[in-house]
């Protein structure tokens, strides 16, 4: 086993948004975006064939390939593989992108080797520093079978080849990218992960299982974390959407009064809840960065300036006081 992987930043863009996961963003909006979210600062850049359906691959690509290679870093997803074809015409898995793909799930080690080479394609780069395992997950339902008789050909396949490409230097690190801790537990005892995109698991609303369960198999292995949850995909930035909840989802009455609860000891403290929430994020010593979801310049210039506010010690001793975190949740500082 190599040593294992240190990502040098401590925000990055995720590339759902750049998708139309949500919404219609035009090109000339993601290039807008990514053009802000690099001269705010951003050197990680997080995507996946899903998103868009190659749509987000092909976009962050057009920016980042005029880039030196060597002074960002890129993640992206392996599990799926796009065909084009007119079956997509069919198919409302993202009805906001234009892409002409369909999906077909594939953990195997041909189908990681192919699914990498397509995102190279797609973006026009010659390598990718991190990859994750994308969705093989009891929460998706759209896998062809049940998570868990798909997990020994990805043991056997994909997450051997990972692991041989992360030890002959091709990429850095890999590991699971998952809205649910099962296979992340799984994972680190029936392979060698090192870096695992923790999504839909930690946040200042929900985190008590990844503080009492999660982090500590995670020490015990070795393996560390990128969080794309700190948000959960904008509801504690105030939007009515709680991770992948579209507008008119119903959220749950006891994750809306908490959000009221925060915000109140957020004012009381002078403290903007959004940088309370990715700092919380990125404080666990198991976690190395924080990715969060771009579609718009502000919102990039808005997140990088978050990550630096002052936030005082008196504030995370309140929610603490008030049972809104964990009694063992680590805090900045």
């Amino acid at each position: 086993m190599t040593d294992r992987y240190e990502l040098p930043h401590p925000i990055g863009m995720g590339g759902v948004a750049l998708g139309n996961e949500f919404r219609v963003t035009t090109d000339r909006q993601a290039a807008d975006t990514l053009e802000a979210a690099w001269e705010a600062g951003i050197r990680y850049f997080d995507v996946a064939p899903h998103y868009g359906v190659g749509l987000a691959e092909r976009r962050y690509g057009q920016f980042l390939h005029h880039k030196p290679r060597e002074s960002f870093v890129l993640s992206s997803k392996v599990g799926r593989l796009l065909k084009a074809g007119p079956e997509h015409r069919n198919q409302q898995l993202m009805p906001y992108s234009p892409s002409p793909n369909i999906e077909v799930y594939d953990y195997s080690r041909e189908g990681t080797l192919r699914s990498i080479e397509d995102t190279l394609q797609r973006t026009g780069l010659d390598s990718l520093d991190v990859v994750f395992v994308h969705d093989l997950s009891p929460d998706n339902g759209a896998l062809p079978k049940n998570w868990l008789e798909l997990w020994p050909e990805a043991v056997e396949g994909c997450f051997a080849t990972l692991s041989e490409l992360r030890d002959q230097g091709v990429i850095k690190a890999w590991g699971m990218g998952v809205n649910r801790p099962e296979p992340i537990l799984k994972s680190m005892e029936d392979s060698d992960p090192d870096l695992h995109l923790m999504a839909s698991q930690y946040s200042l609303v929900e985190h008590d299982h990844a503080v009492e369960t999660v982090f500590p198999a995670a020490r015990k292995h070795g393996n560390s974390f990128v969080i794309g949850s700190a948000l959960n995909a904008g509801f504690l930035a105030g939007l009515h959407r709680y991770h992948y909840g579209d507008k008119n989802s119903v959220i749950a009455k006891e994750r809306m009064e908490k959000r009221d609860r925060l915000r109140e000891v957020a004012f009381d403290h002078g403290v903007n809840l959004l940088a309370a929430a990715l700092q919380f994020a990125k404080a666990p010593d198991v976690v190395q960065t924080v990715v969060v979801g771009l579609g718009r310049p502000d919102e990039a210039i808005d997140d990088v300036a978050a990550m630096n506010m002052p936030i005082p010690a008196e504030f995370w001793q309140d929610l603490r006081g008030a049972g809104l975190i964990h009694k063992d949740a680590p805090v900045p500082g």
